[in-house]
């Protein structure tokens, strides 16, 4: 059995991977197929001001799919609604290689345990600060500590630059 990319239409990667596994189990031919991987990680992002995790597509619009390719089993693939085609030719798809196979699932894997929450700015942008002792104060950003949660931003009080510490929650870009 080799892994093969299949083309979906994009935002339904999932419901595609969930009819192609029903479909799957009902025809019978689970020795013919090994698994069916949706390509995603986890990220943390700041949302209204709370961290949300979610789903990140690696590549959005495209499932992978473990299967001997004969032709009923390229056929049923084919006809799962939200398919467009197996990436390959007409007559033969293209397979993906071993190293290929690998870095995908090691990059999935290292997805799934950390989830970094993604800064919503970027170093030297204009934020505000909207909580604690500088609420109201506007600096630039100097520093991202991404794996902490926390900026740092350089305000001026009584006429001189000031670094402060503030998490995520406490800053948002003007």
């Amino acid at each position: 059995m080799k892994f093969f990319v299949v083309h979906t239409y994009t935002g339904r990667e999932r419901r595609v991977k969930e009819l192609l596994e029903k479909a799957i189990e009902g025809g019978g031919l689970r020795e013919r197929f090994g698994r069916v991987v949706l390509p995603a990680e986890r990220v943390a992002r700041v949302r209204k001001s709370k961290i949300v995790a979610e789903e990140r597509r690696l590549y959005p619009g495209y499932i992978v799919v473990e299967l001997d390719p004969a032709e009923d089993t390229l056929r049923l693939v084919n006809s799962i609604p939200g398919v467009t085609r197996i990436l390959g030719t007409r007559d033969e798809p293209l397979p993906l290689t071993e190293e290929e196979v690998a870095a995908m699932l090691d990059q999935i894997e290292r997805g799934r345990d950390k989830a970094e929450p993604e800064a919503p700015f970027e170093k030297g942008e204009t934020v505000k600060v909207t909580k604690g002792p500088f609420a109201g104060f506007t600096g630039t950003v100097d520093e991202i500590m991404a794996e902490r949660r926390r900026v740092k931003v350089v305000v001026t009080i009584f006429g001189r630059p000031t670094p402060i510490d503030l998490d995520f929650l406490d800053v948002q870009p003007i």
